[in-house]
């Protein structure tokens, strides 16, 4: 029997990122699903237009947070769960496969002793198919790595909260060539969630309109088994793989993927400061002469 829940999306046309409340309507206990920070990288601006209207939500319907949920590490905007949870409280938490990504990143941005590679920068980190609740609601966090290694599927009641690992059916499927995704290991997460009854709900963490359509982020397991572009027809994984792999060869990264990976392997913290008082977010820099010995080297 499922209880009454009620589900408010918040669409962030920049990242073209959805983020979600969903809260027990018998108890009024909420959780905060991929919420989002505005960011401005060429001035180095922080805003907080989206979590407020996250905010007025939780304060005008009365909710408590007790939840703060990343489906996985964001490639494409920062975490507002810190400015969120300062001001309504609940736990921060992420799959405990989060210290493989803070393995990689916390190399490649040379992030130093300071930063622990255990993820004890968020308050809960959610094991295989573990099952919680938010107020009266049935909660099981799902693993279904592919797009990273820390990515998990969100199931509550009847919908499944999938993050990047399927777009609606006109928009397939996620990238899987960031460090630590594998095409063949999405394929099998996809297909752990189309194995859900086919009325399941599924909410996305992104659209992008494909063709100018209106932007939408709700659809079924039933209709991505029947309609997805890169899965319709029975596709095998050998098939999936060729595909998502050479399309992943024509995408550009995500305009923030620098600073968004080091502000969310940090659960949305931003690195220490420097001995200046300031913040800084690191570029590494990839040039093909790197490396080269300057001529004017050790003269």
């Amino acid at each position: 029997m499922w209880h009454f829940m009620d589900i408010k999306a918040f669409y962030d046309e920049p990242t073209n990122t959805v983020s979600y409340v969903v809260s027990d309507e018998a108890t009024g206990r909420a959780a905060i699903i991929d919420s989002v920070l505005d960011f401005d990288y060429a001035s180095g601006t922080i805003r907080y237009t989206g979590a407020d209207a996250v905010l007025a939500h939780i304060q005008t319907h009365d909710l408590a947070v007790d939840w703060h949920i990343e489906t996985h590490v964001h490639a494409d905007h920062l975490s507002a769960a810190p400015y969120l949870q300062e001001l309504l409280g609940g736990k921060i938490g992420i799959s405990d496969q989060i210290i493989k990504v803070q393995n990689v990143f916390g190399k490649m941005f040379n992030a130093g002793t300071r930063f622990e590679h255990d993820g004890s920068q968020f308050d809960h980190l959610f094991t295989a198919d573990e099952i919680y609740r938010i107020g009266n609601l049935h909660a099981r966090a799902m693993p279904t790595p592919g797009h990273t290694p820390a990515c998990m599927t969100h199931i509550i009641e009847d919908a499944a909260f999938v993050g990047d690992t399927l777009f609606m059916p006109d928009g397939g499927t996620a990238r899987a060539d960031f460090p630590g995704g594998d095409a063949g290991e999405l394929y099998r997460s996809i297909q752990k969630i189309l194995a859900l009854p086919p009325e399941t709900r599924i909410f996305v963490c992104h659209d992008y309109a494909p063709n100018g359509r209106a932007f939408a982020w709700e659809t079924s397991v039933a209709e991505e088994r029947a309609r997805n572009i890169h899965l319709a027809d029975q596709v095998s994984e050998e098939e999936f793989v060729a595909m998502r792999e050479a399309r992943d060869e024509t995408l550009d990264m995500p305009k923030l993927i620098m600073p968004s990976i080091q502000v969310n392997m940090r659960a949305g913290h931003m690195p220490p400061s420097e001995n200046n008082g300031q913040v800084y977010l690191k570029v590494p820099i990839s040039d093909p002469r790197h490396g080269k010995k300057s001529k004017h080297e050790g003269e």
